[in-house]
Parts: C-alpha cells; sequence; structure tokens
C-alpha cells in the first residue's frame, strides 16, 4: 500500500510546474510564451532573471529529492525507489496540470540522484558545469552529465536497480532533447550567456 501511495505523490508532486508559477507570480507572464515554451529554469532565465531561474533550478530539483527521501522513510525496496524517482521526473515531463506538457526533467533528475546518493549527485553537477563551461551549451551540459550518470552509479557500487534507473532516465532526458540535439548538429543551439 506504502508503494503505491508514493508512487501517486511522487507524480503530483513532479507535476507541480514551480517555472511557470514562479514566472506569473513575478507578474512577467506566461513562461511558455517565452523563447523555448519550457518550463524549466533555462527558459526562466529567459525572462530575464536570474533569481527565477535559480528558484526554479532549485524547486524542480527538491522535487526530486523529496520524491526519493519520502520512498527512504516509509523504507520502500530498492526497485520501488528506482521507480520513484523515474515517475517523479516523468511527472515533470508529463505534468496532468498542464496537459501532459512540461519540463525537460534535468533538475529534477539532480534532485533525485542527490537524495539517492549524494557523491553520485555531485559528481553528475560537476559534470555538467564542466561541460558547461568548456561549450556554454546548457543541454548538451545535460545530455552529457546525465549519460555518464550510470558510469558513476558503476563506479560507486549503488545497486543494480539505481544503474537500470540511470539509463532509463538518460533515455527519457534523451527523448525531451530531441530538439536540442538537433540544434546541436546543426550549430544552431543557444549558448549560455553570463549577462
Amino acid at each position: 500500500m506504502h508503494s503505491y501511495l508514493v508512487l501517486g505523490f511522487a507524480y503530483l508532486l513532479g507535476s507541480i510546474p514551480f517555472g511557470l508559477i514562479f514566472v506569473k507570480l513575478s507578474g512577467r507572464g506566461d513562461v511558455r510564451d517565452i523563447g523555448s515554451g519550457n518550463i524549466g529554469a533555462t527558459n526562466v532565465l529567459r525572462t530575464g532573471s536570474k533569481v527565477l531561474a535559480a528558484c526554479t533550478l532549485l524547486a524542480d530539483a527538491l522535487k526530486g529529492a523529496l520524491a526519493i527521501l519520502t520512498a527512504k522513510y516509509v523504507g520502500l525496496d530498492e526497485t520501488t525507489l528506482a521507480l520513484t524517482g523515474l515517475v517523479v521526473i516523468i511527472a515533470h515531463v508529463f505534468p496532468v496540470w498542464l496537459k501532459f506538457k512540461g519540463g525537460k526533467g534535468v533538475a529534477t533528475a539532480l534532485g533525485v540522484y542527490l537524495a539517492i546518493n549524494p557523491l553520485l549527485g555531485l559528481c553528475i553537477a560537476l559534470t555538467w558545469l564542466a561541460v558547461a563551461k568548456v561549450f556554454k551549451i546548457s543541454s548538451l551540459a545535460a545530455l552529457i552529465a546525465l549519460f555518464m550518470a550510470p558510469i558513476y552509479t558503476a563506479a560507486l557500487r549503488t545497486s543494480i536497480e539505481v544503474s537500470i534507473l540511470g539509463i532509463a532516465i538518460y533515455l527519457l532526458i534523451f527523448w525531451t532533447h530531441r530538439d536540442n540535439i538537433r540544434r546541436i548538429m546543426k550549430g544552431e543551439e543557444s549558448l549560455i550567456r553570463r549577462n
């Protein structure tokens, strides 16, 4: 029974569109009408507010972390723990409140990894930062960092369930970034700007 309740909670939690909420509350309109139309932190940054983008990044990551911490608290097994992580990310990508059109899942995935194993999450975050610093492309940094996640899980000797979760997350992130991948290949992807 606990498993179903936690999975349901994970989906409802993951479905909360923090980027959309923060931008609307700030009086900047609907973030879906800006840039890529995405509700994640990268597109929120296009509103011109680093604070809103940071808040969105933090809130979306906390969704993933809270779902995992809840599963751990009630003592769910490794399989259900991994499934909880996948569900909260899927919910962010396909939120019931927005007709199943949500974000790309990167920040929520990071939150999931940090809650499962802080060192694992740190490795992924540092990989993102390193790639972003070199190439100045957020989507490429996300794709490489999350591609490395299953490798890090093996290196850190996490459970097989977490390794499988890493593969599932990467496939989902790859799918949500399919348009970005096309633009990267054409040299048309937007760069991270400091100003």
